[in-house]
């Protein structure tokens, strides 16, 4: 089974601390909750259910993870720090009463800021902008002559070039997704609903090892008019154009599967849309090696659509980064002069949106090498190399 070791994630704290120290921060706070965990995941493989979380992080010495009493021994048997907190002020859960936990020994969220800083006055914040306004305040008010610094770029640049471990498990969720996809085409077929296509998918992927489905998209016909949308109980007809969408998550990494097709037969209309779509595909590979320019990539994809008269159809960029977020940096337009780097992964989103035959996107993952690509989503390169 791949995961990410316990020293690899000593190995990114100390990484941190460095950077800390040359950005004179005394301490850092990583927030993290169910919405977004990426962050904090990286820094203590624990990721909240609905509760909320920050591991502190001081200048020299071990963090302290403070999350919610319901995630306290959750914690423990995931996580990888030993001090563990809980923090009443991270409890997630919108109710008018306040909640008692007689059997949890509580702790101050002033005091673990106030132990983290050690004396200093600077905090830098990884999430600032994930954090409700209240528990912010809370925060502030800590000291009154503490710094708070959105501190986020001393993840991203971390984040951006992929350890082989991490690697490994985009891998691992790349194979899964392509389960789920496999089943949900086998599914999603005229007769049955789009929601029996959508949860025959994600329990292929369950199945197949995902420790969660970060989200299904599922329209047909009509519905696909639209850049997102969720299954409904519409019944599946012969010649509905279909968009779905598999992000499945393992160890913390997500991987997306999205192959565009037609539920029984294609009428010639709806081929030469999808021909398109792969023929920007295609495109898109050529540029997908270490030293290219990522504007050059979205000029070249988007002069495709141009040339084949879909180029209004074309509201949303081709690519974007992926990791443990499903769409996380690079996020590249026309303009960016910055190159792919090895180590790099990314997703493609080759899309079409508004087209009187239907909308739909191409998704596939990829490392980037100094050489070219490697699929993480080996089935969907498969189906896209053949085409409808």
């Amino acid at each position: 089974m791949v995961k990410i070791q316990e020293s690899e994630f000593k190995k990114r704290i100390e990484i941190i601390q460095l950077k800390m120290e040359k950005e004179n921060l005394d301490a850092l706070m990583v927030y993290g909750d169910e919405y977004r965990k990426e962050n904090l995941r990286y820094v203590c493989n624990f990721w909240p259910i609905f509760e909320r979380g920050a591991l502190f992080i001081p200048k020299k010495g071990e963090p302290i993870y403070a999350g919610a009493p319901e995630g306290e021994n959750y914690v423990k048997e995931m996580g990888v720090w030993s001090d563990v907190r809980n923090i009443a002020d991270f409890a997630c859960v919108s109710v008018p009463e306040e909640i008692h936990f007689p059997l949890v020994t509580l702790s101050s969220l002033g005091e673990t800021i106030e132990e983290t800083l050690k004396g200093g006055k600077n905090l830098g914040i990884i999430g600032m902008s994930d954090i409700p306004a209240i528990l912010l305040r809370k925060i502030e008010s800590v000291k009154t002559d503490m710094f708070l610094t959105d501190a986020s770029g001393l993840i991203y640049g971390m984040r951006l070039i992929k350890e082989q471990a991490e690697i490994a498990c985009l891998r691992e969720a790349g194979r899964q997704a392509c389960e789920g996809y496999k089943r949900l085409m086998e599914y999603a077929v005229p007769g049955n609903t789009e929601r029996l296509a959508a949860a025959a998918g994600e329990s292929a992927a369950r199945m197949a090892g995902a420790e969660a489905i970060n989200f299904t998209i599922f329209c047909s016909e009509a519905r696909t008019n639209t850049m997102i949308g969720r299954d409904t109980d519409k019944v599946i007809e012969d010649g509905d154009m279909i968009m779905a969408c598999l992000a499945v998550q393992y160890e913390g990494y997500t991987a997306s599967a999205a192959y565009p097709f037609v539920a029984g037969r294609a009428s010639d209309r709806q081929q030469r849309f999808l021909s398109v779509l792969f023929k920007a595909s295609d495109t898109q590979l050529n540029y997908l090696r270490e030293g290219e320019v990522m504007g050059g990539m979205v000029k070249a994809v988007r002069n495709i659509f141009k040339r084949e008269g879909l180029d209004k159809y074309d509201i949303y960029p081709p690519l974007h980064g992926i990791g443990l977020a499903e769409a996380e940096s690079p996020y590249p337009n026309e303009k960016t002069s910055s190159c792919f780097k090895a180590g790099m992964t990314v997703n493609s989103d080759i899309s079409l949106f508004g087209h009187c035959v239907g909308s739909n996107r191409i998704e596939e993952g990829f490392v980037i090498t100094k050489e070219g690509w490697e699929s993480l989503t080996p089935y969907v390169r498969e189906l896209c190399a053949k085409g409808i």
